[in-house]
C-alpha cells in the first residue's frame, strides 16, 4: 500500500481516493499497484459491491507521473526497457476484467489515463470544473486502456477522433453531451452524489447486478485484445524520433518541431 492512495470499505462500497494533490494526483507505480490490488480484492469479496474512484485537491488525475513517463521514454529510446512498466499496464489490463460496477467522481483535470479509465466506469459524475484530455498524439504516442474501442463506442467516432487525435479538451458540458459522464453536479455535492449512487447499487441483489452489468458490457475479451495491441504500438512509438522530440521539447520548455525530427531521421 502507498500513502498516495486511500482505500476504505463500508456498507458494500469500496472508495479509492487519490491523495497526491500536490502532483495533480498523477499516478505512480505504487498507486497503480494499489488500485489494481483493490479492484482484485473487490471482485473476490462478498463485502464489496461497488468501487468508487475519487480525486482530491480539485483534481481527478493528471494521468501518468511525468518523471516516470520520461524515464520510460528514455529506456525505450535506448532499447533498455519495454516502455510501459508492469504497474500501469497491469492496472489497465484489469479494467475490462472487473466484474463489479465502478463509479468515478471527477473534479478538475482528468488527463490521459485519468480520462481513458473513465471509459471503463459504469457511472461518471463531474463538476463544472472538470476537463477531460487525452494528449497522447502530442507526445508522439497513441491512446491506451482499450480506448480505441471504448471511446467510439461511448461517444461515437467523430467525437472520439476529436478527443484522441485532435487532442481537443472536453469540458464537463461537452463530456455530458458526448455521453462520457452521467451528470454535472456542484463540487460540494460531487462525492455525496457518487456515494449515493454507489449505495443504491450496493443495496441491489448482487448476482443480478453483476449479471446485468456483464450482459450490458459483453466485450471484455475484445477490449483486452485491443489493450495488448495498443501497448505494443505504444512501446514502439516511445522510441520514435517524434516521441523523442516531444520529450526533449518538454524538458527544454519549448514547442516540439516534429517536421525537423522527421527530416533528421528521414
Amino acid at each position: 500500500m502507498t500513502q498516495e492512495i486511500e482505500i476504505e470499505v463500508a456498507d458494500g462500497v469500496q472508495v479509492i481516493r487519490f491523495l497526491r494533490a500536490d502532483k495533480k494526483n498523477a499516478f505512480t507505480g505504487p498507486m497503480y499497484n494499489a488500485m489494481g490490488e483493490a479492484l482484485d480484492a473487490a471482485d473476490r469479496s462478498d463485502a464489496i459491491a461497488v468501487t468508487v474512484f475519487i480525486g482530491s485537491g480539485g483534481v481527478f488525475s493528471a494521468g501518468n507521473d511525468i518523471n516516470d513517463f520520461l524515464r520510460r521514454a528514455a529506456a525505450a529510446s535506448s532499447g533498455d526497457g519495454k516502455g510501459i512498466p508492469a504497474p500501469s499496464l497491469d492496472f489497465i489490463r484489469r479494467l475490462p476484467k472487473v466484474t463489479k460496477p465502478m463509479i468515478a467522481a471527477v473534479d478538475g483535470l482528468a488527463i490521459g489515463v485519468g480520462t481513458t479509465m473513465l471509459l471503463h466506469c459504469d457511472l461518471v459524475y463531474a463538476t463544472p470544473a472538470a476537463s477531460l484530455r487525452t494528449p497522447f498524439l502530442d507526445l508522439g504516442l497513441i491512446q491506451e486502456a482499450g480506448s480505441t474501442i471504448t471511446a467510439p463506442a461511448r461517444m461515437g467516432y467523430p467525437r472520439a477522433f476529436e478527443m484522441i487525435c485532435l487532442g481537443e479538451p472536453f469540458s464537463a458540458e461537452r463530456a455530458l453531451q458526448a455521453g462520457l459522464i452521467n451528470a454535472i453536479v456542484p463540487a460540494d455535492q460531487l462525492e455525496a452524489t457518487a456515494m449515493q449512487a454507489a449505495g443504491r447499487l450496493a443495496a441491489k441483489p448482487r448476482e443480478a447486478l453483476m449479471t446485468s452489468r456483464r450482459l450490458l458490457r459483453r466485450n471484455a475479451e475484445h477490449i483486452g485484445a485491443m489493450i495488448e495491441e495498443e501497448a505494443s504500438n505504444y512501446i514502439k512509438l516511445m522510441a520514435s524520433p517524434e516521441a523523442r522530440e516531444a520529450f526533449t521539447a518538454f524538458l527544454e520548455k519549448r514547442p516540439p518541431d516534429f517536421a525537423k525530427a522527421r527530416a533528421k531521421n528521414g
